[in-house]
């Protein structure tokens, strides 16, 4: 699954909770905040001005790392 500047913050640490450590990196705090639920990648990055490519591109590398035994 590749993940896009348009899907909820929310759903994406639901389902990749690998990436929490890319969103708190950024200062992203998106996986205790209320607007998680309904604001989406882009909205969350334009609001903390951060640059959603290169946000995107770094949860897209997080979760295609293999899972560490």
């Amino acid at each position: 699954m590749t993940i896009t500047k348009d899907m909820p913050i929310g759903q994406i640490v639901q389902k990749h909770p690998e990436t929490i450590a890319v969103f708190l990196q950024y200062g992203l705090g998106c996986v205790g905040c209320a607007a998680a639920h309904f604001e989406n990648l882009e909205q969350g990055a334009k609001a903390h001005g951060i640059d959603i490519d290169t946000l995107t591109k770094a949860l897209n590398e997080a979760v295609s790392q293999p899972a560490e035994a």
